[in-house]
């Protein structure tokens, strides 16, 4: 009788336990917990803003409400930061007491990279590689991408002299890049491009056009309509100058497994 009270006992406390527990990780979080969230969420964003990351920010969230602080060069940069704030979950005012300073220069970049560039430099390493990747070049290319504040450097082996300049130019004309340093050798031995034609579906081919023109600097890929029949590459949409149409067709080419680029629909 007694031990079996006992094990009753036990058996009500681990259910009380388990429910407890539950009841604990159902329930909301504190607030000082969202605040901080909040808080975290609008600093990463002024971090990997290109045009508020080099300012010294700060942020304050209390029930809803921000407060901004720091400085900025201009009006537009300060409207920035507290329209960035507004677009975070739960935060209803701002109080901007950001301040404007004309001709402010933020404080001399440190030997480390701040947060906001090595999200930014990573995402122009996978640009690259990806646009390596689908060359028709790729076969006869051995290349490592590295970047630096927007500086990429491309070293390793490229199957020809055309192979290694046509890297250099994928790589320049890459969103975000400042500079490149293509330190690729020549080696015949390494390998040769494929037949561009062969065994390459004509749906990989238009999204890789379509990711190409994406990640371009300089052509603008929301205006140019792809398709492809046979490696044939159709191009269709209007363009602002003879060299976005000039480079949007060769864009076209340089990807593995066309054949040609109809560009007769590319108009200006």
């Amino acid at each position: 009788m007694f031990k079996q009270s006992r094990n009753l006992i036990l058996a009500s406390a681990v259910a009380a336990a388990v429910a407890g527990s539950n009841a604990f990780a159902a329930a909301k979080p504190s607030q000082e917990v969202v605040e901080a969230r909040q808080e975290s969420q609008i600093w990463t964003t002024y971090a990997l803003s290109p045009y508020l990351r080099a300012n010294d920010l700060t942020v304050a969230v209390h029930e809803g409400k921000a407060t901004l602080s720091g400085k900025v060069g201009e009006d537009v940069d300060k409207d920035l930061a507290k329209q960035i704030a507004l677009g975070v979950d739960g935060i209803k005012t701002v109080d901007n007491k950001i301040e404007v300073v004309p001709n402010y220069t933020a404080k001399m970049k440190s030997a480390d990279r701040a947060y906001g560039e090595r999200v930014e430099d990573a995402s122009i390493t996978t640009a690259v590689k990806s646009k390596l990747l689908s060359s028709r070049y790729a076969d006869g290319l051995t290349a490592n991408v590295d970047t630096m504040r927007g500086r990429v450097k491309l070293t390793g082996f490229a199957g020809s002299a055309e192979s290694k300049e046509a890297a250099g130019n994928l790589a320049m004309n890459t969103r975000g890049v400042r500079a490149v340093s293509n330190q690729l050798v020549v080696d015949a031995t390494k390998g040769v491009a494929k037949n561009p034609g062969t065994d390459v579906a004509d749906g990989w081919i238009t999204m890789k056009v379509k990711s190409t023109y994406m990640y371009s600097s300089n052509v603008n890929g929301s205006d140019i309509a792809v398709s492809t029949n046979a490696g044939i590459v159709t191009l269709t949409g209007k363009m602002d100058s003879g060299a976005e149409r000039a480079l949007a067709i060769e864009l076209a080419r340089n990807v593995r497994g066309v054949k040609s680029v109809d560009s007769s629909l590319l108009t200006m």
